[in-house]
């Protein structure tokens, strides 16, 4: 447990936090919220240590031990992933040093009857208990389990660090952390570089995790899956919500109203009081009765009405430019760079007004072919862009791209032409550079603000297909909302590569899952892809091999020819039926699904309702796109039973 009492921290004459308190129990779940700038970060800081307050104190256990992951950290160098992953065994290295000089001893010794023969014989005992209880027998397992888990191929494993970027050094740091089991895990943005799975295998981890865990993060489903207590900071103080980040939203409003009511309550009663004042303050036979208002009116503690940061981004994309139906067409592509291949036959048609995600672990090929379409890379096969497509890209790395030395103002004026130059500070302060801020230099802005500013660069044009990857990179979870509203107002065509499952959830209509090497699609949203993968992540797990454990030695029974093909036979069957089971439960699951629809259609006075709501209107027609594809794998799989 970890307290936090009367903790002031200050900076310059600056007040940060102000006389806060709060306790961290055992097992919390904690998301910190609170805009950029409020103290979330230092928050983190000072429970792990790192800074000290300004006043007040912060108490811990003296064997509470901190798993601390900032968003920042210097990597070291020298060893493979495997070998740097293992230094997270420092007890258990410890331990095993002892324990070799302890035998040795042992074995070396005569005086069996000494005090310090039996001192030796305990020690040895206390050891080999103490490795038993932090798993020392299976800690070659552990760490494949979790470097696995964070994304990396066993092929990995005796790669130097230094081979790998920034994001993927953070993942063996990570796997330290969590190796090292510690009381509380103290994560500053942990979602940052991690792709949809291994966000995935993160939450699965945190669910069974010991400790304690508190996190930033700007991943609403990661939060909401995570967390269920939000400790908000605010104008220098903490408001306490046993909830996870979603619940915490509504709670936070309702205070806010309840505040503002209590205000104009309490302004109400000091105007009358004041109009009584300024009524009997004349009078000498009520003198003393307007001194006592006045007394009261003194001791009378002011309602404060919180302060909240409203300042959201607030743009559309501009209508775009007509263009053909087909505006992208796949054939055959693949991408090798020197004697790795990243991915081969890769085939697909996006038609006008589609939009799509491509999904997939790191390292996969997704940016790549991102490139491909924005024809940055050379590539074999077909990459074709469709009649009159005006193509907007936005890059991984495009807030790193911008000039840090031109002003934030220069940097969109000296791309826009025509009557689109008379607009520049208007588009400027939708994605809040209002004022002065349009006069400072790049190399002084923020992520978030480097991400806005190279999004703006987007409104420039009336693109009509939008090339976008990770466009949510550093952005808060305002600035995504509005993002993802615009896409979905967007008239033109979209593909997306993101790894923020609320962000895509109901925003494309198919997928495109980069895999091993290969391209597979799927039909429906984010929602059904998860299900999916949770399904194919079990199924791999369990045929997975540990490359640490040895296998024992076979002992193989020659079957005749005739029986062994009916075993086969026998096995292919099992496998159809319950693939056929599988397929009609999931008939079922959509028919329920479009039924609800059909209902609400049939209904006069929800019929307009629906219709008119384009997001549940398109869930509706993808049920139907998921149930005409499933019935026609139902049929498939039927065909190959009878044959």
């Amino acid at each position: 447990m970890i307290s936090v009492n009367s903790v002031t921290v200050s900076f310059g004459g600056y007040d940060l936090f102000d006389n806060v308190s709060f306790l961290v129990n055992p097992k919390d779940r904690i998301g910190l919220a609170g805009k950029n700038g409020a103290g979330k970060s230092t928050m983190l800081k000072l429970l792990s240590g790192e800074q000290n307050p300004t006043k007040g104190e912060i108490s811990k256990p003296n064997d509470y031990r901190i798993g601390y992951l900032p968003q920042d950290m210097i990597h070291q160098h020298g060893r493979s992933v495997f070998e740097e992953t293992a230094t997270a065994f420092e007890e258990i290295q410890k331990l095993e040093a002892r324990l070799n000089v302890v035998t040795h001893e042992i074995e070396t010794r005569t005086d069996y009857e000494s005090d310090a023969y039996m001192n030796l014989i305990t020690e040895l005992t206390d050891i080999n208990a103490r490795l038993d209880i932090i798993g020392a027998g299976n800690r070659e397992e552990e760490i494949e389990k979790i470097l696995r888990g964070l994304g990396f191929e066993r092929t990995d494993f005796h790669r130097q660090t230094a081979e790998f970027s920034g994001g993927w050094r953070m993942r063996i740091e990570l796997a330290k952390i969590l190796l090292r089991k510690p009381d509380i895990l103290l994560l500053d943005e942990p979602t940052n570089h991690l792709d949809i799975e291994s966000i995935q295998w993160l939450e699965e981890t945190m669910e069974t995790f010991p400790g304690s865990v508190m996190l930033i993060s700007h991943d609403r489903q990661f939060l909401d899956n995570v967390t269920t207590r939000t400790i908000e900071i605010s104008n220098n103080k903490i408001y306490d919500y046993k909830t996870n980040y979603s619940r915490y939203l509504i709670l936070r409003q309702e205070r806010k109203e309840q505040q503002e009511n209590a205000a104009k309550n309490q302004q109400k009663v000091i105007d009358q009081t004041e109009a009584l004042i300024d009524k009997y303050r004349a009078k000498a036979s009520k003198a003393a009765f307007a001194q006592s208002l006045i007394k009261k009116l003194d001791r009378m503690d002011l309602v404060e009405v919180d302060e909240s940061d409203t300042s959201t981004m607030a743009f559309r994309f501009p209508p775009p430019a007509l263009s053909g139906k087909i505006v992208v067409t796949v054939e055959d592509a693949g991408k090798v760079y020197g004697t790795k291949r990243i991915f081969k036959g890769a085939n697909f048609i996006l038609a006008k007004g589609e939009k799509i995600a491509l999904v997939g672990r790191n390292g996969e090929g997704k940016s790549t072919m991102m490139k491909m379409i924005a024809q940055q890379i050379d590539f074999e096969g077909t990459v074709q862009l469709g009649h009159n497509v005006m193509m907007g890209y936005f890059a991984q790395d495009q807030a790193e791209k911008l000039d840090p030395n031109k002003t934030v103002f220069e940097t969109i004026d000296e791309l826009a032409v025509g009557d689109i130059r008379k607009q520049v500070r208007t588009m400027l302060g939708s994605f809040l550079f209002g004022g002065e801020d349009i006069d400072k230099k790049v190399r002084v802005l923020s992520g978030g603000e480097r991400g806005r500013l190279a999004l703006c660069k987007l409104l420039l044009q009336p693109y009509n297909l939008l090339v976008l990857d990770e466009p949510t990179n550093h952005l808060d979870i305002r600035s995504k909302e509005v993002l993802k509203k615009a896409i979905l107002a967007y008239e033109g065509t979209a593909i997306i590569v993101s790894h923020d499952r609320d962000f895509l959830a109901d925003l494309t209509e198919k997928m495109y899952e980069f895999r091993n090497g290969e391209v597979r699609e799927h039909l429906g949203g984010i929602v059904e892809f998860m299900e999916k993968l949770k399904m194919y992540r079990l199924q791999e797990m369990n045929t997975s091999k540990n490359p640490f454990q040895k296998e024992k030695p076979a002992v193989v029974v020659q079957k005749p020819k005739e029986e062994n093909k009916n075993d086969e036979r026998e096995k292919e069957l099992k496998q159809l039926n319950s693939l056929i089971s599988k397929s009609e439960k999931e008939i079922e699951r959509l028919e329920k699904e479009i039924k609800q629809f059909d209902d609400k259609l049939s209904d006069p006075s929800q019929y307009q309702t629906v219709v008119n709501d384009k997001e549940t209107f398109a869930k509706y027609e993808n049920f139907k796109k998921l149930l005409e594809a499933e019935m026609l794998n139902w049929e498939a799989l039927q065909a190959k039973l009878e044959s």
